[in-house]
């Protein structure tokens, strides 16, 4: 019964959030016309013309199909700023490109920027426990090495033959929810999944059992036992930013890398997912929860909750049913592990 109490009491108050929506506000100097330039994204235009960039599909009046398969932004293409009959902002695209190109040489833009997020979507980041104990395994290292850099070999059991490009991975530790059981009924165990880290890249050079690999790149120190997995380029999902329909109120579960803080540019990991309704483009704004300790009249010691403040955005690229992989876009300060991920 309290679930279904809740659950009434979260729509109310979505439907009067959506009720209250502010009319569209213009960044300041935003241009009445932009060129798209290669290493444009999705993210940054909508940040060029809107105050509250989620609000991106409004000022091209979007529905949902178009949320999720828009049309595509090319470089050389240019959008206007424009106004309806009501005098509302609108955004319209001008194609003056020839119709005739290279689909390889005249990429449609990004929503953000792939190169940070590629090795984020093109393997499992969360995976059941012991999930990456089937994959290749680094089984020994060149002479003189302990720990695998650029340019060094290593040795490789149960690796397909047939694959040159390799991804490196780490076990990582259990992500545990900590909302744990209270405020995610979604979970119900305290383990979201199981963190994978990603270590960098490898080339098979000489298939065997083991068989010869070369590193060519290393995020982290890559040694004995880590494991691999092949390297498939994803195709980049035409996602648009846009905030979701619902309420969504979650934490911050860790900080890519094993860091605790992080800051524009970090991943982070969401203890919220599909299952809560999150999808790949949504914006959330990250808040902090902050108490504070004062003295009271008679030289007390007590604690005061200060009402939460917005540190930042984050656009969310992936997600599992339990669990979601955000970058942040936007920082103020630091992004910390047990902050607050909400509907902006």
């Amino acid at each position: 019964m309290i679930r279904i109490i809740s659950a009434l009491i979260l729509a109310v108050a979505a439907t009067l959030c959506s009720a209250a929506e502010q009319p569209l506000q213009l960044a300041d100097n935003a241009p009445e016309r932009h060129i798209v330039v290669p290493g444009d994204t999705l993210w940054g235009l909508s940040s060029k013309f809107l105050k509250d960039p989620w609000r991106w599909p409004e000022i091209w009046r979007m529905n949902k199909e178009q949320i999720r398969n828009p049309n595509r932004i090319f470089p050389g293409d240019v959008i206007v700023l424009d106004r309806d009959a009501s005098g509302k902002p609108i955004l319209r695209v001008e194609k003056l490109r020839p119709q005739i190109y290279s689909e390889q040489i005249n990429q449609a833009i990004p929503p953000i920027p792939p190169n940070v997020i590629e090795p984020f979507i093109s393997a499992p980041l969360v995976v059941e426990k012991d999930g990456l104990e089937s994959a290749a395994r680094i089984v020994a290292t060149q002479q003189d090495r302990v720990f695998l850099g650029n340019g060094d070999i290593a040795y490789v059991e149960n690796a397909v033959p047939d694959m040159k490009q390799w991804q490196v991975y780490r076990n990582g530790k259990p992500l545990l929810d900590p909302a744990y059981p209270d405020q995610n009924p979604a979970n119900p165990t305290q383990v979201l999944g199981y963190e994978a880290f990603y270590l960098g890249t490898a080339a098979q050079l000489e298939p065997g059992n083991p068989a010869v690999f070369e590193v060519l790149t290393a995020k982290q120190e890559i040694g004995r036992g880590d494991r691999l997995v092949p390297a498939i380029r994803p195709a980049m999902t035409a996602y648009v930013p846009h905030k979701p329909d619902t309420l969504i109120d979650g934490l911050v579960v860790s900080v890519y890398g094993g860091v605790g803080s992080g800051g524009r540019g970090s991943i982070i990991s969401l203890n919220r997912g599909a299952r809560n309704g999150l999808e790949i483009g949504h914006i959330l704004a990250l808040e902090r929860n902050r108490t504070v300790v004062e003295r009271d009249d008679e030289g007390r010691k007590v604690n005061v909750q200060i009402p939460p403040s917005r540190i930042g955005l984050v656009f969310v690229f992936r997600t599992f049913d339990l669990i979601s992989y955000a970058l942040v876009v936007q920082s103020e300060g630091t992004v910390e592990v047990n902050d607050f991920v909400r509907t902006p």
